[in-house]
C-alpha cells in the first residue's frame, strides 16, 4: 500500500498560486526565496512519492524520527532521524517511508531567484544534497511559527514574516554549528558580566577561573558560552579591551608609552609595544603619530 498523504495528525498548507504570484514573486523582500507548500507528516506509514519529471519547486524534507529513503540525481540515500535532504526542482525522484519504522517528516516546497543557490550551497557543504543536524527544539519551534503564520491567512505581513523566517530555518540546516540557541543560561548576560569585570581590571590581570566564578559556571562551560556569543576566547577579548584602552590613552593623553603600558597592566614597555603591534598592525608610536593632528 502506497500513500501520498492522509496520515493521522498530518498538517499541510498549499498556498494559492495567485497569492504566490502577487505577494511573493513580485515582492522584493520575498522574490528571492519563498514557500509554495509545507507540512508535517507524523509516523507516515506507507508514505511513497514518485515523480518521474520532478516538480517546479525545490523540495526540502527533514526527518526527525523513524526511517526512510530517497533516490534522485542517480543516488540513493538512507534517511534517519536528524537527516534532511533537498531535491532540486525539475529533478526526477522517488522517496518513501520505511515500512517497519516509518519516518516523521517536516517538508517544504520552495522557489525564488535565490533557491537554486540554496541547493548548490547544500551540495557544496555536504558533497551531496543530504545533511544531518542535531535535534533542537528551537528549530522545530521556528518551523511551527512559519506554519502558523501561513495558516492564519495570506495578508502581506503574514507572508513576509513567514518567508523571512524560512530563510532562518534553512540557515539552521545549512549552518547548524551557528544555530545554537542558549539552553543553559543567557550568554548575553555572561558576556556582559565578564566584560564589566574586565573593564574594572583593565590595569591588571584576570584568570579564566576568576571570570568563570563570577558567572557561576565551570571554566569550560564559561569559555564555550563566551566564545559562542563573541567569537573570541575570554582572554582574547580581554586583550582586545586592553588595546582599545591603550588606543584611547595614546590618542587623548600625553602619557608616555611606558605609562600607557602600565595603565593596561603591562609593566614591560617593550612587551607592550610588541603586543600592541601584533593586534593593531602598527607600533604605539606610529599609532599616536598617524592619528595625530
Amino acid at each position: 500500500m502506497k500513500k501520498k498523504d492522509g496520515f493521522d495528525g498530518q498538517q499541510s498548507i498549499v498556498i494559492p498560486r495567485k497569492i504566490l504570484e502577487e505577494q511573493c514573486a513580485r515582492n522584493e523582500l520575498t522574490a528571492g526565496l519563498y514557500i509554495t507548500d509545507m507540512g508535517y507528516y507524523p509516523k507516515a506509514r506507507y508514505h511513497h512519492r514518485v515523480r518521474p519529471e520532478g516538480v517546479d519547486q525545490h523540495i526540502l524534507i527533514y526527518c526527525v524520527d523513524g526511517r526512510g529513503s530517497a533516490r534522485f540525481n542517480r543516488q540513493t540515500f538512507t534517511i534517519g532521524a536528524g537527516d534532511f535532504f533537498v531535491i532540486p526542482r525539475k529533478t526526477a525522484h522517488t522517496y518513501r517511508a520505511d515500512e517497519d519504522d516509518p519516518w516523521t517528516i517536516y517538508w517544504v516546497h520552495f522557489v525564488g531567484s535565490a533557491s537554486d543557490a540554496v541547493a548548490r550551497t547544500l551540495e557544496h557543504k555536504t558533497a551531496s544534497l543530504k545533511g544531518t543536524v542535531p535535534w533542537l527544539d528551537q528549530r522545530i519551534a521556528l518551523f511551527g511559527s512559519i506554519y502558523r503564520q501561513l495558516e492564519s491567512g495570506y495578508d502581506l505581513d503574514n507572508i513576509l514574516y513567514a518567508n523571512l523566517c524560512f530563510g532562518q530555518f534553512l540557515a539552521s540546516l545549512l549552518f547548524p554549528e551557528r544555530f545554537t540557541p542558549d539552553t543553559t543560561g543567557d550568554s548575553r548576560e555572561i558576556v556582559a558580566t565578564a566584560t564589566r569585570q574586565m573593564k574594572l581590571q583593565i590595569g591588571g590581570q584576570l584568570t579564566l577561573q576568576q571570570l568563570a566564578e563570577e558567572a557561576n559556571l565551570s571554566v569550560s562551560h564559561f569559555v564555550h558560552q563566551f566564545k559562542k556569543k563573541t567569537g573570541y576566547t575570554p582572554i582574547e577579548y580581554f586583550n582586545n579591551l586592553k588595546v582599545q584602552k591603550a588606543c584611547e590613552l595614546l590618542l587623548y593623553s600625553d602619557m608616555r608609552i611606558k605609562e600607557v603600558a602600565a595603565s593596561v597592566g603591562m609593566s614591560d614597555p617593550y612587551y607592550f609595544s610588541r603586543f600592541f603591534t601584533r593586534l593593531m598592525g602598527i607600533s604605539p608610536n606610529q599609532y599616536r603619530q598617524q592619528r595625530g593632528g
